[in-house]
């Protein structure tokens, strides 16, 4: 999964005419078709991911979700997809990481996002016709599972001084100084993206930046935020990075807080 989570803008223009490669636009209908899109894009609205009354953790939406906005996508599970947003790839990675948490084995990051592609490429506004498919999710098994939960952030605590792991807020520094998981390192997710390129930095930049804050490859790296969605682009990007032991706090600082839990506060970290 590493090597192949993050799709260049190279390797999407080799591959636009392979039928078995399925870029999905996250961005909301209306910026889809009246603003434009990808060419050969299909629109799956981050919003429809969203289901907050799923039974299973935090907001991920459950595997008939997944399945009905796959089929209607016309996504079949062997397929390639490539999925990118408009917003240097936070809602994407989101989508990334729920399609693989439902098993969807090649799905990837478009390293730079719909403005970054429109600089220097062909952009459409043209809805081409999706043949549907009967798309089956299959359960949240993978083994290891990358999802944690609140018991494995409690055992982590009882164990500030393990070398271990390392606990990393992805938010803004406002939000992690009003309260954070205690020890916590703080890593604005924003910081793996060039902003002024509007894509991914370089991989041995976004090492010695990772590795600046004590975040290395030899440490299980446990990820939070407030709903799972800046830590899924972390994710990703520490996976492409090869970083093999992520973990995922999918409840996040929302089902922390719910639960009582304790909070530091303060710019520590």
């Amino acid at each position: 999964m590493s090597a192949s989570i993050v799709a260049s803008i190279d390797w999407l223009e080799a591959h636009r005419e392979d039928p078995s490669v399925r870029l999905v636009d996250v961005r909301d209908a209306w910026e889809f078709d009246g603003i434009g899109h990808l060419p050969g894009a299909v629109n799956v609205p981050f919003d429809a991911f969203r289901d907050r009354e799923s039974d299973d953790p935090g907001t991920l939406p459950g595997h008939s979700v997944v399945e009905s906005l796959l089929g209607s996508a016309g996504v079949e599970p062997a397929d390639t997809v490539v999925v990118y947003d408009d917003t240097y790839g936070v809602f994407a990675g989101r989508v990334l990481v729920t399609l693989h948490l439902y098993g969807h084995d090649d799905v990837r990051l478009l390293e730079t996002d719909y403005s970054g592609w429109a600089r220097e490429h062909e952009t459409s506004q043209e809805t081409g016709t999706v043949t549907e498919t009967t798309y089956d999710a299959r359960p949240l098994d993978l083994e290891p599972s990358p999802l944690v939960d609140a018991e494995t952030i409690e055992a982590a605590l009882e164990d500030p001084d393990s070398d271990d792991h390392v606990l990393v807020d992805t938010r803004e520094r406002e939000e992690f100084e009003t309260g954070h998981l205690p020890g916590a390192v703080r890593f604005d997710w924003r910081s793996t993206v060039d902003e002024d390129r509007r894509r991914l930095k370089p991989k041995d930049d976004l090492e010695d930046l990772f590795a600046d804050h004590g975040i290395t490859p030899d440490k299980r790296v446990i990820l939070y935020c407030n709903t799972a969605r800046r830590i899924s682009h972390t994710y990703v990007v520490l996976r492409w990075l090869g970083f093999e032991r992520v973990a995922f706090y999918e409840g996040s600082l929302t089902e922390w807080e719910a639960r009582d839990g304790v909070i530091e506060r303060g710019a520590s970290g």
